[in-house]
């Protein structure tokens, strides 16, 4: 007999690539042109011209076997030192290449960690809105998914009900900042607040509550906005990263794991993520790709055009009626939906072909997520139809 949970997630997709899929067949149907497809998180901003300049270089320099062979299990260590500094020179931190473990993206990260750190009864906590593969990794690493609100008016944290939901099954927290899908980025305030109580707990509970940094958007801000580096503020602090973003790279499948020395028992629990990665198969992350963010690592693409496409929808969709939060960082915009069924609103847009995201699998029901990573010209065509959708439910 076949897995009965691995058939039910092979049958049904996200919501969002079944959202990307109907797209896909309108643009067949009536033409690519009049799709206004707002579903997937995928950068259409070029990967910084290092990238390209690396690869190329490296095409013309190595053999394949160097190029396209196999790297140590958990990635090149000079790859690794190369982040390891990059890091350093940012962030004042002391990293070393084996506080490193390379991985095929963010996804790979996190599953992996939570691998790492599963026993049996243990919790993990997201805080709403998250993004709903958390719900995929913790179940299949062994571990209860808790859902924990967010403060309703800010999207920071609200402790009261952080404080309810530790429990001593707590095993870690993951946060996700700046957050997909509200755009949302964690004031300091909330990092040492947050950093504060959960020390405490560790203290009453006596065992480590890992903090699980889920980072692919970490340098997409905006407006001087500073995103605070959680290994400075909290002690057993994971690193999951992933280039998905940053570099434009999402195809690439390109990221790591960073267990620092100051992480309870940090050697045992790196040898914890090695063998996670050995476990599930992802040993060696794609070679070629390792070498390019080792040259390209801190480079961010140009985000002066997703500032643009943010302050272009926002400004819009504000215009119109809808309540919309303000993203500081990512590419999406959180929009509150006219009616209390997000999924029925997503419905009504679909009539002008609007593709827009229910949040209600983010945890976060009577919202809808709109990835405004696409180009400025296809948002100024889809203006019209988010203005008429407007006036559909008397806003505009």
């Amino acid at each position: 007999m076949i897995n009965q949970t691995m058939m039910q997630l092979g049958k049904k997709r996200s919501v969002i690539r079944d959202i990307f899929e109907y797209a896909n067949s309108r643009r067949a149907q009536i033409g690519a042109e009049n799709v206004f497809d707002f579903s997937l998180g995928n950068p259409n901003v070029p990967a910084p011209e290092i990238v390209n300049r690396t690869i190329r270089e490296l095409l013309d320099t190595q053999d394949d076997a160097s190029l396209h062979g196999y790297t140590s299990a958990q990635g090149a260590a000079p790859v690794r030192k190369a982040i390891a500094d990059n890091l350093n020179e940012r962030f004042g931190t002391a990293f070393h290449a084996d506080n490193l473990y390379m991985t095929c993206g963010a996804a790979a990260s996190l599953r992996i960690t939570l691998t790492a750190l599963s026993a049996e009864g243990d919790e993990v906590i997201v805080f709403t809105p998250y993004f709903p593969e958390y719900g995929v990794f913790a179940s299949t690493a062994g571990m209860k998914l808790v859902e924990v609100s967010s403060d309703a008016a800010t999207f920071q944290i609200d402790f009261e009900k952080l404080g309810a939901a530790l429990t001593p099954s707590t095993k870690a927290v993951i946060v996700n900042s700046p957050n997909n899908p509200s755009g949302v980025v964690y004031t300091e305030e909330t990092i040492r607040r947050l950093s504060d109580l959960l020390a405490q707990r560790e203290k009453e509970y006596g065992h480590p509550i890992y903090l699980i940094s889920d980072e692919p958007y970490r340098e997409l801000v905006y407006d001087g906005i500073e995103v605070p580096y959680l290994t400075k503020y909290y002690q057993n602090t994971i690193v999951c990263y992933s280039y998905s973003k940053s570099l434009s790279l999402p195809g690439e499948r390109i990221g790591y794991i960073l267990v620092p020395d100051e992480v309870c028992d940090s050697k045992d629990l790196y040898a914890a993520v090695c063998g996670a990665g050995r476990a599930l198969g992802y040993v060696c992350a794609p070679s070629m790709m390792q070498q390019v963010v080792a040259k390209a690592t801190g480079q961010v693409a140009d985000l002066n055009i997703y500032r643009e496409n943010r302050d272009l929808i926002y400004n819009a969709l504000t215009q119109y009626g809808f309540t919309c939060i303000h993203p500081d960082g990512a590419f999406y915009l959180f929009v509150k939906s006219p009616v209390e069924d997000a999924v029925a609103f997503y419905e009504k847009a679909k009539e002008f072909d609007l593709m827009l995201v229910p949040a209600d699998s983010f945890g976060t029901p009577g919202f809808v997520r709109i990835a405004y990573c696409v180009s400025t010209e296809m948002i100024r065509r889809s203006l019209p139809a988010f203005q008429t959708l407007a006036q559909a439910y008397g806003l505009s």
